[in-house]
């Protein structure tokens, strides 16, 4: 039994690295790509296939390089902008969380809200849209009283 236990932990362990590494070389990944140096660096790359397109031709194959590796490039920036995304989100929420909870008088149920069904949040949704109309109501009410003053 002792030996089924450790293999889980080992296993375990082995997917905690994984996704420990991963979020560090995206999150680093992120900072360096989305730099104004990375940019800079996209606009020579772009710059030099097209000032070689005479050199080449305008080959179907010249056109294939930049069509592939932009392809290619595009397809991992997907993956390295969700999983910064992802955390980016996560953290907020639970600031807000951490807000909501600390706030005397707010409502404890709103933490956690993302995890509401789309019914429960329309629902909310229409809540909140009454709670801001009769508060634009009052406030007309009161700009007619200031005016007839």
């Amino acid at each position: 039994m002792p030996s089924n236990n450790s293999a889980k932990s080992e296993e375990r362990d082995f997917f905690c690295r994984v996704r420990d590494r991963f979020r560090h070389f995206a999150h680093r990944s992120a900072e360096v790509l989305g730099s104004a140096w990375a940019f800079i660096g996209a606009i020579f790359i772009i710059a030099v296939w097209g000032l070689t397109g005479p050199t080449f031709h305008f080959s179907d194959t010249w056109q294939l390089i930049i069509n592939t590796g932009t392809t290619i490039v595009t397809f991992l920036m997907v993956f390295l902008i969700q999983n910064t995304q992802n955390r980016d989100a996560k953290a907020m929420h639970l600031k807000l969380d951490e807000l909501i909870r600390a706030i005397q008088g707010a409502r404890n149920r709103l933490v956690d809200l993302e995890k509401l069904s789309d019914d429960e949040l329309k629902r909310l949704e229409e809540q909140f849209t009454r709670v801001r109309n009769k508060a634009a109501q009052r406030e007309s009410e009161m700009d007619a009283v200031e005016d007839e003053d």
